[in-house]
């Protein structure tokens, strides 16, 4: 694959994306849902909300009030008839990441096959067959409600199954064709929620946001992710700046980052903070109480590598996390920035 991302370089666009590695996974999820009646989809936006549905949306929004504090916070600016979708799509993010991520429940074997099986419900749901799933009602009426993209979730679901195999990637090229999935299309599957002006305008800088909050995710959660036996950041930047993996296993362990790692981080952030640049256009693009709510968001998750630069770049050391009087002010600035270009610097 060819280099399409540096730190100071072209920042991809949607054409420019390699497909995930599992295709053989994903390919039938493809094939199937391609064939999901338009019919479905009318009719979920019909139906009424049983007691069962709202159950799910329920559990929906609490996975996402414990596990995502910054995007739950900026969720509550959304009109509460929206608010629900948001925490649907958290909710099925969250439990597939669940899946692939908790190593203590089995074998990559085991944990594949629970994915395939949890997939396969959510298939069959969308093909109108009764689903006995906690979380997936919820997502499926979403998905009614707004006729969201669902070549979208078997992107997403493919880089998922890819968390499975894959514990490195070589290049930035390689991460990005995992993001594609596990990302930006997070961002393409919010905007007929956000409700833009213009969907096909408003769609770039959904995904380059979408890029940009993971990149701050990988950067923020070295050790965590480490103990999982996987690395984010691409094989080339690690060579570039004279880092192996066991040179990041060394300072997880002492707590403490060396001057070569400090450096590689702080080429991470001039990378993430490319995507927040990009992503900038499309806040104006969305209406008002949206664009508060993706301000939000934005300045908030932004403001992550602010912290991770006040620690001089040592992510062992403690993991980064916004204050809490800093995020309230953050929150004002949003809610006072009427068209102007919010400011992630540090402050």
């Amino acid at each position: 694959m060819r280099q399409v991302g540096t730190a100071a370089g072209r920042v991809p666009a949607d054409a420019d994306r390699p497909r995930g590695a599992s295709a053989g996974f994903v390919a039938g999820s493809r094939e199937a849902i391609a064939s999901i009646p338009v019919e479905l989809a009318q009719a979920y936006r019909r139906c009424p909300i049983p007691t069962e549905l709202a159950e799910a949306y329920r559990r929906c929004r609490d996975l996402h009030r414990r596990h995502g504090r910054s995007y739950f916070l900026a969720t509550r600016l959304l009109p509460a008839g929206k608010r629900p979708h948001v925490h649907a799509l958290y909710g099925f993010a969250r439990y597939a990441d669940e899946i692939v991520d908790r190593t203590d429940t089995g074998t990559p074997e085991d944990r594949a096959r629970r994915l395939r099986d949890w997939s396969d419900r959510f298939l069959a749901g969308l093909h109108g067959e009764p689903v006995d799933d906690p979380l997936l009602p919820a997502v499926l009426h979403t998905v009614g409600v707004f006729d969201l993209d669902l070549a979208d979730f078997a992107a997403f679901l493919d880089s998922m199954a890819m968390d499975l195999t894959v514990r490195r990637y070589a290049d930035y090229s390689a991460l990005l064709s995992y993001m594609e999935g596990s990302a930006a299309v997070i961002g393409t599957l919010m905007l007929p929620i956000l409700g833009p002006a213009d969907p096909a305008a408003a769609r770039e800088p959904a995904r380059q946001l979408g890029l940009a909050f993971q990149l701050t995710n990988f950067l923020r959660d070295v050790a965590e992710d480490l103990a999982r036996d996987r690395v984010y950041l691409p094989q080339d930047d690690l060579a570039r700046f004279g880092v192996t993996t066991a040179d990041l296993r060394a300072a997880a362990a002492a707590a403490r980052a060396t001057p070569q790692i400090k450096s590689l981080i702080a080429h991470g952030i001039t990378r993430a903070r490319t995507h927040y640049a990009a992503a900038l256009p499309g806040l104006d693009l969305l209406p008002g109480t949206s664009r508060t709510c993706v301000r939000t968001a934005y300045l908030v998750y932004a403001a992550i590598l602010d912290e991770i630069e006040r620690a001089d770049h040592d992510v062992f050391a403690r993991r980064a996390v916004v204050p809490a009087h800093r995020r309230a002010r953050l929150l004002t600035q949003a809610l006072l920035t009427k068209g102007r270009a919010p400011s992630h610097r540090p402050a």
